[in-house]
């Protein structure tokens, strides 16, 4: 099963890149963040002609998560928001059998001092509470989720010790969100430096490899011992119009 992330930054200025690396890659379940399109305008015709069947919930030019299920792929039940119904377009599950993914685009929070970054806070302890009922089974939980864990995560870390994304408080907590969770892609590259991240506004940001590492897939101990690799791809980020962050995908043994 290849499992990929992507937050795309709007769906519908990034269909062009969709087809031509859904084309190259093919993975079997594309899940995706800040699609910023209401449903009625969500392409989902365009992703059938690619040989996929969508699932999706956004609002109009912000937020919104979406997951493409290859045809093949059956018995895929999803469903959006958390279980209070809040944060409903930044929040998707899909239950294939017997694993489950939790899809999500974590509020970045402003600034330290900005009510936004209570409600990222808050929005950490919600998925940890559904990580405690998942944790024993297959379990992976992915998507843009607005947080570096490490100083090798960041470029030039000693600059950003007061960013919402890096501040020590929410790497604190995030640390203890996903303690019982393994980091896929660290199981396969431990190298520093590995971003799926780079800033439109800083300057030739992927040729200096200037990034974040943000976007990430974090598995149960039994899923994660069925994963055989994990990596990004830089490549779209270079193509015409492309995304601000890369796809993040994952080959796992089920």
């Amino acid at each position: 099963m290849i499992v990929a992330t992507f937050n795309v930054n709007s769906v519908r200025s990034r269909l062009h890149i969709l087809e031509r690396w859904l084309k190259i890659n093919a993975p079997d379940l594309l899940f995706m963040q800040e699609t910023k399109t209401q449903d009625e305008f969500f392409p989902e015709i365009a992703f059938h002609e690619f040989g996929y069947r969508s699932y999706f919930h956004g609002g109009k030019s912000y937020n919104g998560v979406a997951v493409l299920v290859k045809n093949c792929v059956d018995d895929v039940d999803v469903s959006f928001g958390f279980d209070d119904g809040e944060f409903d377009t930044r929040v998707m599950t899909l239950r294939h059998k017997n694993f489950t993914v939790l899809n999500t685009y974590v509020p970045q929070g402003k600034s330290i001092d900005s009510p936004d970054f209570v409600v990222k806070k808050e929005f950490l302890a919600r998925v940890k509470n559904i990580i405690e009922r998942e944790k024993k089974g297959l379990f992976l939980w992915l998507g843009d989720l607005n947080v570096a864990p490490e100083p090798e995560d960041v470029n030039h870390p000693e600059a950003k010790r007061n960013h919402v994304c890096f501040c020590d408080e929410i790497r604190e907590i995030f640390r203890e969100t996903k303690k019982s969770l393994v980091d896929v892609l660290r199981l396969f590259d431990k190298n520093s430096c590995v971003y799926t991240f780079y800033d439109y506004r800083v300057k030739d940001a992927v040729n200096r490899n200037i990034g974040w590492r943000i976007d990430h897939m974090l598995a149960s101990q039994k899923l994660a011992d069925m994963a055989e690799w994990c990596k990004p791809d830089i490549e779209p980020r270079k193509w015409e119009r492309p995304s601000d962050h890369v796809p993040l995908t994952a080959g796992f043994r089920l």
